[in-house]
């Protein structure tokens, strides 16, 4: 394959990451993964447009592939500032549910009063992230490429002549 990966597989990668990271927008992942799923067709896209020739299937798996791996990096640089600035409401969201329910257990109202909380939902949103970005991103890439198919130009392919 002669074009490079490197800018489908950024704009995909940045389509997925950051429509994932973003509080609401991100219950889109919830319907099949769709965040995910769409950077890897994104990708397949803008590698198609950038040759004139259709491109394979595997080659928009490949793409969907790196860009569910970079999606998962614009995730994590995302989701730190994010989690600075919602962990502070999601604090006092707890404490409020904690004193309303009188049967919750101890435990979980330590854990929801402790900042590592976020720590520990910011590391494995990112593993989550990059195992279900690789897996979901390569079938968008695949769905994408299959899509965003050009069609061959006439002429590209030798055809035997009728009777040989």
């Amino acid at each position: 394959m002669k074009a490079s990966l490197t800018q489908p597989a950024v704009i995909g990668g940045l389509v997925g990451g950051v429509l994932s990271a973003l509080p609401l927008i991100a219950g889109g992942n919830l319907c099949c993964c769709l965040w995910i799923v769409s950077g890897g067709a994104v990708a397949a896209y803008v590698l198609q447009q950038n040759q004139s020739l259709p491109i394979a299937p595997g080659d928009g798996a490949l793409v969907g592939l790196l860009a569910g791996v970079i999606g998962a990096f614009v995730y994590l640089v995302l989701s730190i500032p994010i989690n600075l600035l919602m962990t502070p409401m999601e604090r006092v969201l707890f404490e409020r549910l904690s004193e309303t329910m009188s049967n919750m257990p101890p435990e979980f109202r330590e854990y929801a009063r402790s900042s590592m909380s976020a720590g520990v939902r910011l590391v494995l949103g990112f593993v989550l992230m990059l195992v279900l970005g690789a897996i979901f991103s390569t079938i968008g890439g695949w769905l994408g490429a299959l899509i965003f198919r050009k069609k061959v130009p006439p002429g590209a392919i030798d055809l035997p002549a009728p009777g040989q």
